[in-house]
């Protein structure tokens, strides 16, 4: 459904939650660089901001990248300028005893745990783990044989498209569909994939476009600097938001700089929250907190002047003012022309 405003510009209605709750997926992705101990710390943050899942990254480096591939831009600036892809992924690899120890402490603090594959093997060493839902990162949406892979697992797969037009969205969610998984347990998150993402890039209203197009949840995974456009996805109807955090932004590592800190995310996910519960039930009617303050500020009709028995009630000698206990200014027309039934001082509540 769509709205003509004063600019021209074609914008979506909101998608109104009606109460459903965002899950909110706090992305440590490779800030814990390498360290078990500093991941654990991350995932107390995420615990603490209130979020539904802290999400890492699965990988084994010489299955994602070629020993000479160049950094990115933004891995460049908080990176050894010198090494290559390789050295610094390396680096910040997690083996299988440290996802172990990392599943068995997100269990023990109630949050799920995530991580996105970057390979083949690596699917499958989170699978052996018993990790219920797959997420797939923007890279892999144009990979055949891991779509497949993750597509016959038959679990729960949200999937980043960050760099994808709506051909290839389509074309990974049908890869995804044939090969086991049901088109209702596949969500479809935004995404740009800049680090960060300047704000004129975001195009948050292409995350509708991709909901009305494929009929899917859709989420959003942000990349921006600070809290605003992930808040402004969940009230346009995000499922699903991700948003990378860091224990602090000058720590060496290629995602660190693009990262929330800690009082960040939690005011994020509170955020989120509250407009989640802001969307209420699309009832209009006085609220519960609201109630006490109708006689308070609704008006009466009263004397505007004192007016003896008899005299006709008319516009010169009633108004309307506050407290609400008497007459309603709606039967104002009733009132008019009747005849005062007794006397009345100035500001008493006019009776018939």
């Amino acid at each position: 459904m769509i709205r003509q405003i004063n600019s021209g510009m074609l914008i979506k209605e909101m998608d109104m939650q009606k109460n459903k709750k965002v899950f909110i997926i706090a992305e440590a992705g490779v800030n814990h660089n390498g360290s078990v101990e500093i991941a654990k710390k991350m995932v107390d943050i995420a615990v603490e901001a209130g979020a539904d899942a802290v999400k890492f990254q699965t990988f084994k480096t010489e299955r994602v990248t070629s020993k000479f591939a160049p950094k990115a831009e933004y891995q460049k600036r908080s990176t050894d300028k010198k090494e290559y892809q390789f050295d610094m992924l390396k680096k910040l690899e997690l083996n299988i005893n440290a996802h172990r120890e990392l599943i068995s402490y997100c269990k023990k603090k109630d949050i799920i745990f995530l991580s996105s594959p970057f390979d083949l093997e690596s699917i499958d060493l989170l699978n052996g783990l018993g990790v219920k839902i797959f997420k797939i990162p923007s890279g892999k949406i144009t990979n055949v044989p891991y779509l497949r892979k993750i597509g016959s697992l038959r679990k729960k797969v949200i999937m980043s498209t960050g760099m994808a037009d709506l051909k290839e969205i389509k074309d990974a969610l049908n890869i995804l569909i044939m090969s086991g998984t049901q088109k209702k347990n596949i969500t479809i998150l935004h995404c740009n994939t800049e680090y960060p993402t300047p704000v004129e890039d975001v195009n948050l209203l292409a995350m509708l476009t991709i909901r009305d197009t494929f009929k899917v949840n859709v989420g959003y995974s942000d990349h921006t600097l600070g809290i605003e456009i992930p808040v402004l996805a969940g009230a346009l109807g995000a499922k699903c938001i991700e948003k990378h955090f860091t224990l602090h932004r000058n720590m060496k590592g290629p995602d660190h700089r693009a990262s929330l800190e800690p009082q960040e995310l939690e005011a994020m996910v509170k955020a989120i929250r509250n407009i989640g519960k802001a969307f209420g039930n699309e009832i209009k009617k006085a609220s519960p907190s609201e109630l006490k303050n109708k006689m308070i500020i609704r008006e009466s009709i009263v004397a505007s002047k004192n007016i003896t028995k008899g005299k006709i009630l008319n516009e010169e000698n009633i108004t309307t003012k506050r407290p609400a206990k008497g007459i309603s200014p709606m039967k104002w027309d009733n009132v008019i022309g009747r005849p005062a039934k007794k006397n009345f001082k100035e500001d008493e509540l006019i009776e018939l």
